[in-house]
C-alpha cells in the first residue's frame, strides 16, 4: 500500500521508526522489538538507513520486508544518497522492489567526516528524481522546522523542501521537535510556498539526557524553557526523567492532533515499552 494514500482519509496517520542495530549479532533484539509495536497497530513502521555504509544497511532492507510480509504492517525503507553511487542506488531499488516494498523515504544522509561523499547525488531532491524515474515507488522526503541546521534560512530551506516535492516527494515527515509552534509556523510557510502534500510530525520522547542533547546538536532543535526546566529537575532520576519526558511527548501529541496535524511519525529509538505507553495515552484520539 503506497503511504500517501494513507492520508487521503480523515484521520491521522499514526507511525513509528526503527533502526538496525550497529552490530549484526545485536540483530534480534529490533525483532523482538518490532513484534511488540506490531501490538499497537501503527499505519505504517519506517526502517532507518545506517550512516557511512555500516553494517546496518544491510538490515534495512530485510527488516522492511519483514514488517510488510510476517507482520502485516506497511513498511518504508529509508535510502541514503550522500555516500551511494549511481549503480548503487539501482541496485538498492532493484532489491526492495524484489522484496515487495513499495515506499521509501529518500534521504541525502548525514556528512561522515570520516568518509568522502559520493558525486552522482548532492542533493534528496536529486535521489528523488531518480527514483522516480525508476517508477513503482512511493516517495517520502525529510522537512525540518525549524529549518535544516545546514540551511542559511528557514525559507531557504523551504525552497529546498519545495524542489524535493517537485522531483515526486508525496509526503513528508518532518524532524523531531519539541515546540509546536515552530511545526505549525513551519507548516503554514509551506502551504505560503504551494507545497500541498501532506507532512507527518516527527516526535521524539526523551529517555536520557545525552540522547536528546546528542540530537539537538545533530539536527539543531530548539529547547523550549518547559523542556530544558523538566531536564533540569530530573537528569539525575532516569526514571523519573523518562515518565515526565513520555508525558511531555503526549502533550505534544494530544495538541497536534487536535489542530489537525496530519499525521504523527514516532521515533521509537527501539523501545517498545515506550511507544505503548504513548500509543494507549492517544489512541482514542486516532
Amino acid at each position: 500500500m503506497k503511504i500517501s494514500s494513507m492520508y487521503k482519509t480523515n484521520k491521522t496517520v499514526f507511525s513509528f521508526e526503527v533502526f538496525p542495530p550497529k552490530k549484526t549479532s545485536s540483530v534480534d533484539t529490533v525483532y523482538s522489538t518490532l513484534a511488540d509495536l506490531k501490538e499497537l497497530s501503527p499505519d505504517y513502521i519506517s526502517v532507518t538507513y545506517g550512516a557511512g555504509g555500516s553494517a546496518a544497511n544491510a538490515s534495512t532492507r530485510d527488516i522492511a520486508s519483514y514488517i510488510k510480509h510476517t507482520l502485516g504492517i506497511e513498511s518504508m525503507a529509508h535510502l541514503t544518497c550522500i555516500n551511494s553511487s549511481r549503480e548503487g542506488v539501482v541496485a538498492t531499488l532493484r532489491e526492495l522492489k524484489e522484496s515487495g516494498i513499495e515506499n521509501i523515504l529518500a534521504l541525502r544522509g548525514d556528512i561522515n567526516p570520516d568518509m568522502p561523499s559520493a558525486t552522482d547525488f548532492a542533493y534528496a531532491s536529486d535521489l528523488i528524481e531518480f527514483i522516480g524515474e525508476d517508477g513503482g515507488f512511493d516517495i517520502s522526503a525529510a522537512c525540518y522546522p525549524e529549518g535544516h541546521i545546514e540551511s542559511d534560512s528557514l525559507i531557504a530551506d523551504i525552497r529546498n523542501l519545495w524542489r524535493k516535492v517537485d522531483a515526486g516527494a508525496r509526503s513528508l515527515v518532518s524532524q523531531l521537535f519539541f515546540d509546536n509552534s515552530y511545526f505549525y509556523s513551519f507548516a503554514e510557510k509551506a502551504e505560503i510556498a504551494g507545497i500541498s502534500v501532506p507532512i507527518s510530525a516527527g516526535i521524539m520522547p526523551v529517555t536520557n539526557k545525552s540522547q536528546i542533547e546528542r540530537m539537538v546538536t545533530m539536527c539543531g532543535a530548539s529547547l523550549p524553557p518547559k523542556f530544558v526546566k523538566m531536564m533540569s529537575r530530573y537528569e539525575s532520576n532516569p526514571a523519573a526523567l523518562l515518565d515526565a519526558g513520555v508525558a511531555y511527548a503526549i502533550d505534544q501529541i494530544v495538541d497536534l492532533i487536535s489542530n489537525g496535524a496530519d499525521g504523527i511519525h514516532l521515533y521509537t529509538m527501539n523501545r517498545a515499552d515506550i511507544a505503548k505507553r504513548i500509543t494507549d495515552s492517544v489512541k482514542n484520539l486516532l
